[in-house]
């Protein structure tokens, strides 16, 4: 089946090879927007460009402004949620607690003190 459904769907592989490409440029740059070195170069960017009278204090600090706050948003990775991320909204298991059941030691699966 597994061929079959390959050899029908033949036609549409440049379009999910597309895709996939895609999606690796689409995560590098984002992973390119949200590093902290390539931040940095553009916040010294900015301090030499007004310190060379190319742009006005003003302009600058709003520049700042939205770089810094590129900084502190979490870069999105396509496939993730946040709770897939930080495990919120999964449930906690409880650990599993081995007790002796009987006087030859056997041991079992119980829910424990």
């Amino acid at each position: 089946m597994d061929i079959l459904w390959g050899l029908l769907t033949l036609p549409y592989a440049p379009v999910r090879g597309l895709t996939v490409v895609l999606k690796v440029v689409a995560r590098e740059a984002e992973w390119q927007q949200h590093n902290p070195v390539n931040i940095r170069r553009e916040l010294e960017d900015l301090d030499r460009a007004a310190e060379a009278g190319e742009i006005s204090p003003q302009e600058r600090d709003r520049a700042q402004q939205q770089v810094l706050d590129r900084l502190t948003t979490p870069a999105a990775v396509p496939g993730r949620t946040p709770s897939r991320e930080t495990g919120a909204g999964r449930r906690r298991q409880r650990p599993v607690r081995w007790r002796t059941a009987g006087r030859r030691g056997e041991q079992h699966r119980g829910r424990g003190r």
